[in-house]
């Protein structure tokens, strides 16, 4: 059996991989993969972004969402009203972020050009898929992880949804992808391990690539538009921000 992996990737997604949704609002789709060092996500990210938690909420049972955050609802609906209250949490969650050690890989499909070059469009979540582990793979390799176990965490969204992914996962992970890869090389030696977890088990990791997802997103369609938390986001990605077409 291969070695364990020293690190860790949780992904997340914003925007509906739909070619029709959403396509005033947010006509993209965007997958963020977030690759952690266990060390670091052990001993800096779960305990900073409990004590977090605490500190605002009083115990660690919240989930950080970021469309929830974005809309002041749900548990975050507490913040209505009191400004001074949002504003601070919002700069301790960047700050936050912007503290933490790890690479992103993420790649944005801009559904309105996909539909419109190709009338028969690949899936934007297989497309994002392959764009994303190309650079998951690059990055590992340089951290001297090939030939290891990494396991990869996605949020469970439903039977449908779960194997959609993983047929898409599984796919490239096997040298199958959509498009050709000039890393189909280094992505195939690594010994990929999907797993799904549910959105009530507060995970860190998973809420983290929640909040990164769609600030990717809004950089992609409004460059240049001020977006402080994608300033900070940036300087976590490793090589570049994928985009198709």
């Amino acid at each position: 059996m291969s070695e364990f992996s020293d690190y860790i990737v949780y992904l997340d997604e914003s925007g509906s991989p739909s070619i029709e949704a959403d396509a005033q609002d947010f006509p993209v789709f965007v997958l963020a993969c977030v690759c952690i060092s266990k060390e670091e996500y052990a001993n800096a990210i779960v305990p900073r972004l409990q004590a977090l938690k605490f500190k605002y909420f009083g115990h660690d049972q919240i989930v950080f969402h970021e469309r929830d955050i974005r809309r002041q609802s749900g548990d975050f609906v507490v913040f209505r009203g009191n400004p001074d209250t949002r504003s601070n949490f919002l700069a301790d969650v960047s700050r936050l972020i912007g503290s933490f050690d790890f690479d992103l890989a993420t790649a944005v499909i801009d559904k309105a050009k996909l539909a419109a070059r190709y009338p028969n469009p690949w899936s934007p979540y297989e497309l994002a898929m392959l764009l994303a582990m190309e650079h998951l793979a690059l990055i590992l390799r340089d951290k001297g992880q090939l030939g290891r176990i990494v396991h990869v965490v996605a949020e469970s969204r439903g039977k449908l949804e779960n194997a959609e992914l993983e047929l898409s996962f599984r796919r490239i992970a096997d040298g199958q992808p959509p498009l050709q890869s000039n890393q189909i090389d280094l992505i195939t030696s690594i010994e990929w391990r999907l797993l799904f977890s549910d959105k009530k088990s507060n995970s860190s990791g998973l809420q983290l690539a929640d909040l990164i997802a769609r600030p990717v997103g809004k950089h992609h369609l409004k460059p240049h538009q001020e977006n402080r938390a994608y300033d900070i986001i940036k300087k976590k990605i490793g090589y570049w921000v994928k985009k198709f077409p």
